[in-house]
């Protein structure tokens, strides 16, 4: 995998070698690189009357060139061309800066005139780079169909915005721009999410949003990948969806969609990057992508191989209780070091059939390796006979995930009008292989029986199918119906063989009580529609979404005898209605009221259902639950934005969310049978399931804002408060109910100065705080340090102490007049190592504190080099109908 990573990056210098220098060959409109030639308009020429394309129609784009003798602007021909047989027309290699008539003319027809202009103006220093690449990824427009014998729609000036604000407010969403974040350069997602308000990131890696944990979307479709396998480079923004809308899928319980939109770059020409850097473990990280976009091909691709070495401590004291009395105390000691590699490839195609019709095939493709080991010390206290443990660990992990795309885009006429339909499948696999060792001593240091070698092989794959389509009508200006239906297929497949080493033969034994195999199909069908209307300064959107499941499960496992015995099981959930509502009042050109509401659902997911024991750890035993019922969350939020000035916005969300059947952990005492002639008492083991609380409920307070404090220096402030309560009122079960007022604040600051530099220092705060309401099913990625999901399972006795960390970073970007740049930086984590991650956790049963450190005060030096040619002068078409070839320089 190094290898073509390394062979994909020689390949890309190769190109940036093969440049002439100076921009040779580029037109004289964009010489020195003061007007780049990256714009491209196109749209359709239409007969009023009959609505049908016009051959052979004279497109005349003309701008303002400078006249050298005279000194005075002068009206000339930039671009002209003529329509195809169904009247499409494309003008390419425009100058982006600059004022445009775009005329159209043809026998028999009126002459049509209309003002079009991409009003860009390049900005200087340090920003120049970001802006300029985002600038250039918004050159190219649809002008929309355009008919004569009648007066042409106005389409006025197109005007585009060079900049982005650090977060925008959408009609069901909050969109954060990430692809400029520092201290992430080189890392995962994982560490994108820890700039991003309203979130907040565990030790592991694992991501709640207000204390629950959301879906994990990648452009809008979810994904079986996890934060750690997704490279930060390659993000462009991150979408919070807090309250969905009927359009996105009502599973997922309370947390609402952590929508990932990958970088895709559609600008003419060809431009990529290359990018490397180092940590001071000594990993490195090596990446790079490239853009092509020529005639009707825009072809894209990106790689990154990422090393990583993670090193963290722990201790976990526990004391078991039985009828309030202290029966045993268990203390243990860990130092887990984890280190391996994960490598991503992703690439893909858009074939423009036309102005209108656009087929996308995508995929990638990454995989990992991590090797781990772990030296425990485990003192057992409070016992007759006290004794301790010394437990040696070593483990390896492989994940592999390919995922792929095929979609369908079709334009309409009006602008918006369009459907879409799209294919996408994705494949992961990991394998686990580990082996511990375990000794077991008298307080005299002397041996207590012989040690203990088990040996863990386990195997999982898991297919998504995925099949959907959308269609968006604006029936006027004002109005909007949207219409989409969706089917989604999960297979999963789990071998779990658990083998003890029998001293005598020294031959490995199969344990049947604790291995086991097994498999299930997720199934989940929906439609829904969305229809929008604006009233003056009122906006609403009503929609409504059916959705139902099933679930068939099939467990395979030995019993004491070596005989398999087959489990089968089937749920099916009943159709469901889930209505939206969105409302928004604009109370001026700067400020933004908005009410909103959701029902969503999250479904018990196959682990919390098996019906099949778990016996590998004779201290906490775990058994799903058949009868879970799903929960139902109503989901209350009212927000208000206010860009109050230039580059400054102030966001407030007051929220409340109410669930029912609340899927919660629950512990009870009962008899292990494979080990229980080893217990004088018959309530001292723990069995661990699942039920369904009563209700719970959850409400708060989200403040962000962002705000120039000088020319140099903007801070952004997110503070959160919540309360969260669960509720069980079951005679047949002790009092569980619990509930705690929490808070926590992300305080983020960039400051550039001597033009080209720039520095960001962040920091976070987590008052202490209920553990989360719902939690995933493991990592599922192969042990790569900060999964997603994998976080505390939802349980109504526990929470999180305070914590706090800060995190810091340094940029030097370079720039040259062809329009190559590069940046130098530094990072650093945990900058004062004061993050720790400590729980405690309480039942009838037991009394747990655990403490954990992880990863501190990591320094990270990263590069990365941007080349491109946006006037595609070195690709031009062959069979270009362009009438007049070259542009000249224009004036504003």
């Amino acid at each position: 995998m190094r290898s073509i990573l390394f062979t994909f990056l020689l390949l890309l210098s190769v190109g940036l070698m093969a440049q002439r220098p100076g921009g040779a060959g580029s037109s004289r409109g964009a010489a020195g690189g003061q007007n780049s030639n990256a714009g491209h308009f196109y749209g359709k020429i239409v007969d009023s009357k009959t609505n049908k394309g016009i051959d052979g129609v004279s497109i005349q784009l003309l701008g303002n060139r400078m006249d050298t003798a005279t000194r005075k602007a002068t009206s000339t021909t930039v671009r002209a061309t003529i329509t195809q047989p169904n009247g499409d027309f494309s003008l390419d290699n425009l100058p982006v800066m600059g004022n445009f008539t775009l005329r159209v003319s043809a026998i028999g027809f009126k002459t049509v005139e209309q003002k079009v202009s991409f009003g860009l103006r390049m900005p200087q220093g340090a920003a120049a780079e970001g802006a300029r690449e985002q600038m250039m990824s918004m050159v190219d427009k649809d002008l929309g169909n355009i008919k004569l014998e009648q007066d042409a729609a106005n389409l006025g000036n197109v005007t585009v915005t060079a900049t982005k604000q650090m977060f925008e407010m959408g009609v069901d969403r909050k969109i954060f721009n990430v692809d400029r974040n520092l201290t992430s350069q080189g890392q995962t997602a994982t560490e994108v999410m820890k700039s991003i308000p309203s979130l907040s990131v565990d030790i592991d890696g694992n991501v709640t949003l207000r204390n629950a944990t959301p879906q994990l979307f990648i452009d809008g479709r979810p994904t079986t990948m996890t934060l750690d396998q997704i490279p930060a480079d390659i993000i462009d923004r991150v979408e919070l969806i807090t309250n969905p809308s009927a359009k996105f899928d009502a599973s997922g319980g309370n947390a609402g969609i952590l929508n990932i939109v990958l970088k895709k770059n559609r600008k003419t020409g060809y431009n990529g990057g290359i990018r490397t850097g180092v940590d001071s473990r000594g990993k490195i990280n090596l990446g790079g992508d490239l853009n092509l976009r020529q005639n009707k091909v825009n072809f894209f691709a990106s790689g990154m191989y990422n090393e990583r070495k993670s090193i963290a401590s722990g201790i976990t004291d526990r004391t078991n209780l039985n009828k309030g009395v202290q029966t045993s105390r268990i203390v243990q000691r860990s130092n887990p070091v984890n280190n391996g590699y994960f490598a991503f490839i992703r690439g893909g195609f858009d074939y423009l059939i036309d102005n209108r019709n656009t087929v996308t095939l995508t995929a990638n493709y990454n995989r990992g390796n991590f090797k781990g080991n772990d030296q425990q010390h485990i003192d057992s206290l409070l016992i007759a006979s006290p004794s301790f443990n010394r437990v040696q660990q070593n483990g390896e992990g492989n994940f592999k995930n390919l995922g792929s795309q095929f979609s369908f885009k079709h334009l309409f006429a009006n602008p918006g009008h369009e459907w879409t339909a799209d294919i996408n499948y994705n494949n992961s696999k990991n394998e686990n292989n580990g082996l511990i060792n375990t000794q077991t001593y008298l307080s005299s240091y002397q041996f207590k029986g012989q040690p203990v070698t088990q040996r863990s092989i386990t195997e999982g794959s898991t297919r998504n199918w995925t099949f959907q389509t959308d269609y968006e009508n604006p029936l006027s200006e004002n109005k909007k119906l949207e219409l989409g239906a969706r089917a989604s297929i999960r297979d999963q497949e789990n071998a779990n063989d658990q083998y003890f080493l029998n001293q005598r033969t020294n031959e490995y034994v199969l344990s049947n009580s604790i291995s086991s195999t097994y498999k299930y199909t997720d199934k989940v069908y929906a439609a829904y529609a969305n229809y929008s209307m604006k009233v003056n300064k009122w906006n609403y959107q009503l929609g409504l979404r059916a959705e139902s499941s099933t679930y068939n499960g099939t467990t395979i496992r030995d019993d004491i005898q070596g005989k398999d015995s087959l489990a089968t099981f089937n749920v099916n959930f009943p159709l469901s209605l889930f209505p939206s509502a969105f409302l928004t009042y604009k109370l001026s050109d700067k400020e933004d009221l908005q009410f909103n509401y959701s029902r969503r659902i999250n479904r018990p997911n196959f682990f919390q259902l098996i019906p099949f024991t778990d016996y590998s750890d004779p201290y906490n035993i775990s058994v799903g639950n058949p009868g879970l019922k799903p929960e139902f969350t109503n989901s209350f939020e009212l927000a208000y934005n206010n860009n109050y000035k230039r580059g400054a916005n102030f966001l407030a969300n007051g929220y409340f969310k109410y669930n029912t059947n609340l899927i919660t952990r629950y512990q009870y005492p009962d008899i292990n049978p494979d080990t229980a002639h080893h217990y004088s008492s018959a309530d001292s083991v723990l069995f661990n399931t699942f039920i369904n609380a009563n209700n719970s409920f959850t409400f708060g307070l989200e403040l962000t804002n962002r705000m120039p404090i000088t020319k140099f220096w903007d801070m952004t402030v997110n503070f959160n408060l919540f309360n969260s309560r669960i509720n069980v009122n079951d005679p047949k079960l002790p009092n569980i109910s619990n509930q705690r007022t929490s808070w926590f604040v992300k305080w983020n600051n960039n400051v550039k100065f001597l033009k080209t530099f720039s520095f960001q220092f962040s920091g976070d705060y987590y008052a202490r705080t209920v553990m989360p309401q719902s939690g995933g099913g493991g990592r599922g990625g192969g042990g790569g340090g900060g999964g997603f999901g994998g976080g505390p399972v939802g349980t109504a006795q526990g929470y999180i102490n305070p914590r706090y960390g800060f995190d810091a970073a340094i940029r030097k970007d370079f720039t040259w007049k062809g329009g190559n740049s590069a940046s130098l930086s530094i990072s650093v984590n945990d900058v004062f190592k004061t993050q720790k991650f400590s729980t405690y956790s309480e039942s009838p049963y037991l009394i747990q504190t655990s403490e954990r450190r992880r990863d501190q005060q990591v320094v990270r030096i990263n590069f990365g080099y941007r080349f491109g040619k946006f006037d595609v002068n070195l690709l031009k078409r062959k069979n270009t109908r362009d009438l007049n070839g070259a542009a000249d320089q224009i004036a504003p």
